[in-house]
């Protein structure tokens, strides 16, 4: 009766495949770390590389998000502090008249910039050999781009007339 589901069936039943066997890449990389070779395959490491730039990256922006965030917040609350500051002029302007500080720091900005450049353009007229030692630098510099090292004696002389421009301001000065 239940003689024939006691036998224990000797020959191995085998059921074909249907669909193909794929692997991740990191079952295969992890399989891959199983090897005997101490190294890592150089597509293994590029592969690790490019994940920990990336994530570094990832990382680097939302660092970059919250801090200009923070600054954001920050600059709001000066600009708040200033604007409370200002409402409460102690000499009774009214606030309509009182000028806005971030008004009044551009306006310093822009004076201080032309004070800067109109500095600058008389110094240089003070001194031509100066310009001049300039100019043979920046002419070197364009005719030999690809052997930069060749302009050394225009930069020696340049350095020469810099020192010279120095001594005679620091002279002027006394």
């Amino acid at each position: 009766m239940g003689a024939s589901q006691s036998k224990t069936d000797v020959t191995p039943k085998i059921i074909p495949n249907q669909t193909p066997v794929q692997f991740s890449q990191d079952v295969v990389d992890y399989l891959s770390d199983r090897l005997e070779s101490p190294e890592t395959t150089p597509e293994r490491q590029i592969s690790l590389d490019n994940r920990v730039r990336s994530r570094i990256q990832a990382e680097l922006q939302a660092l970059r998000a919250e801090e200009e965030k923070v600054q954001q917040e920050i600059h709001r609350a000066l600009e708040k502090e200033n604007l409370d500051r200002e409402s409460d002029v102690g000499d009774g302007t009214p606030l309509s008249e009182a000028k806005n500080s971030a008004t009044l720091i551009g306006n310093l900005e822009e004076i201080k910039a032309k004070v800067d450049r109109y500095q600058t353009r008389r110094q240089l007229s003070d001194f031509p050999f100066l310009k001049e030692a300039g100019e043979e630098v920046v002419s070197c510099y364009r005719s030999n781009q690809s052997t930069p090292l060749e302009c050394w004696k225009e930069v020696a002389r340049f350095k020469v007339a810099v020192a010279e421009a120095e001594a005679q301001y620091l002279a002027s000065l006394r």
